[in-house]
């Protein structure tokens, strides 16, 4: 008699043989079955554990092969040539983005306690935490509760797993993948409502509340203090805080500065059907404080009239680049006048990173914290000449110009990883009409990077469970073309990770990235089954085994 886990977790309160409930409030079945495994992954490790919780540790893992598994190279039916250098590649896992409640509180306790394990047994190096600006400083200016997530850092530490921290400056919801809704604080918004010229506008007059605008960034309209003192205050508090946990739990803060965490303009805000992929989006320097930088840029340099406002003809959000007089094949952005405003809106995107990040390093400096800066993986209507999509979120990539080496080259100059999306995603999956090159975006990121001797790391930018998404980030992750990548965050824990195949590809996708692409023997093509065998003595439980089975 073996105690399983089907398809989901590896974790068991020994005192409640019935159910227990993970993130989403979605059940998992514990069954006894009398199995005879065929491929048995062994980890062997002794530790003692309370009767409520049963924790995994990092044991020696060794593979013994029953009587009838032949061994096989292979991922799923997909074969992947083995990285060159075994460089072995990290996998975190994106928690909730309710994590923590709007109470300050950690969010299901029991569950993340379960969950946690279950990613622990999965091989899984760590987790990664939105720190949500909204919530940790909604009481008002310098009134920070950081218990929440205090409780979650304990949490993760006694699994013995690492945490990503991401300082979420803008709010949660309007965009893809988002579940919740959490403005940014009430004092911020406040400000804003007397001021709607702190938040991002396009031609149009629409003000944007996910983030504030770029163009205040050293302005003191905060009650007195700048955006960006505002955010160096908010990391100097958390450093305070976590200070014992930094370099060895928290191994790696993520610096937001933007829309979703991504260093860009939010040029395809999803809310209320503003945009729709594959449209190229619009500019967002309309706010007076962008006016005001525009002009002066444009006065500098002789020419006032390239100072009134955007291109006139860059069209609206859900059009396509042939539709506008700016983006077509041959159209005003490679004219002089386009050159310039190019030049003008990426560049103030990479002031506005150059200011955080230098604040960021100033803060985490001699913790052993690695700092990250996420960039966006915009990927539609990248195989035209103006890469329109692009252009709108800030990155001045065209057909004659690179626009990711200048972003990797301020990154270096901090020495922050870059951290890229849409690594699953391939050209094939894509919709013909939309122009899109992911795999061709990722090279030339990969390229810049090695270029500006900056690491890389990656995500997915859409929830992916199936083997080709894994086997996609596997290939990416090699350093063939570019640079490979240093780690790989996983979006995100829900509850389909643990239903039918889903959690068996995580663990085999994990499995072969530790091994820098090494393959895992496919020898039960049924599915797995997490098996957990316990000895009791007395109060104390110690974990003999686990066997993937």
């Amino acid at each position: 008699m073996s105690l399983t886990l089907r398809s989901s977790t590896s974790f068991i309160n020994l005192k409640e043989t019935k159910s227990f409930k993970t993130p989403d409030h979605f059940l998992v079945t514990i069954c006894f079955a009398q199995m005879k495994p065929s491929c048995r992954l062994r980890a062997r490790n002794s530790m003692s554990m309370s009767m409520q919780e049963a924790q995994l540790s990092r044991g020696q893992i060794s593979i013994t092969e029953g009587r009838n598994c032949e061994k096989m190279e292979k991922f799923h039916g997909l074969t992947i040539s083995h990285n060159e250098n075994n460089s072995r590649v990290p996998v975190f896992v994106m928690l909730p983005l309710d994590t923590i409640t709007l109470g300050g509180n950690l969010n299901k306790p029991r569950a993340m306690n379960a969950s946690l394990m279950a990613l622990k047994s999965a091989g899984v190096e760590g987790v990664m935490v939105d720190a949500w600006w909204g919530l940790v400083e909604k009481d008002g200016p310098l009134k920070y509760n950081w218990e929440g997530y205090a409780e979650l850092v304990q949490m993760v530490e006694k699994h013995g797993l690492k945490v990503q921290v991401v300082m979420s400056f803008h709010q949660c919801g309007g965009n893809v993948g988002d579940s919740c809704s959490i403005p940014l604080p009430p004092w911020v918004l406040e400000a804003i409502s007397k001021n709607p010229d702190l938040v991002y506008t396009d031609r149009s007059g629409r003000r944007n509340p996910e983030y504030i605008s770029l163009g205040c960034d050293s302005i003191p309209v905060l009650r007195g203090r700048t955006p960006i003192q505002a955010y160096t205050d908010y990391m100097m508090s958390f450093r305070e805080r976590f200070r014992d946990y930094l370099g060895r739990v928290i191994v790696e803060i993520q610096v937001g500065m933007g829309p979703c965490g991504e260093m860009r303009y939010p040029a395809y805000p999803e809310s209320n059907g503003t945009w729709k992929f594959p449209g190229i989006g619009e500019f967002q320097c309309y706010d007076k404080y962008m006016r005001a930088s525009l002009e002066a840029a444009a006065e500098a340099i002789g020419k006032k009239d390239w100072g009134k406002g955007g291109p006139h003809d860059s069209g609206h959000y859900k059009q396509f680049p042939e539709e506008t007089g700016f983006f077509r094949r041959d159209g005003t952005w490679n004219t002089e006048y386009g050159q310039f405003f190019q030049e003008w809106y990426s560049g103030k995107l990479l002031e506005h990173g150059d200011r955080i990040l230098a604040a960021a390093k100033g803060t985490f400096h001699g913790t052993g914290t690695k700092l990250s800066g996420k960039i966006a993986g915009i990927h539609w209507h990248y195989r035209t000449r103006s890469h329109a999509a692009e252009l709108t979120a800030g990155y001045y990539n065209t057909r004659n110009r690179d626009g990711y080496l200048p972003i990797a080259k301020m990154l270096s100059k901090h020495g922050v990883v870059l951290n890229f999306t849409c690594m699953e995603m391939r050209d094939g999956e894509q919709p013909e009409h939309a122009n899109c090159s992911p795999e061709g975006l990722v090279r030339q990121v990969k390229m810049a990077t090695k270029t500006a001797g900056v690491e890389l790391a990656g995500e997915n930018a859409l929830e992916r469970y199936d083997p080709g998404g894994y086997a996609q980030v596997i290939s990416t992750s090699r350093a063939d073309s570019g640079n490979g990548l240093t780690a790989f965050t996983y979006l995100r824990l829900n509850k389909r990770l643990f239903e039918g195949d889903n959690w068996r590809h995580l663990v085999e996708f994990v499995k072969n990235m530790s091994e820098g692409g090494r393959k895992i023997a496919e020898c039960d093509t049924r599915g797995t089954n997490l098996h957990i065998g316990f000895i009791i003595d007395k109060n104390v439980e110690k974990m003999k085994e686990a066997a993937l089975v």
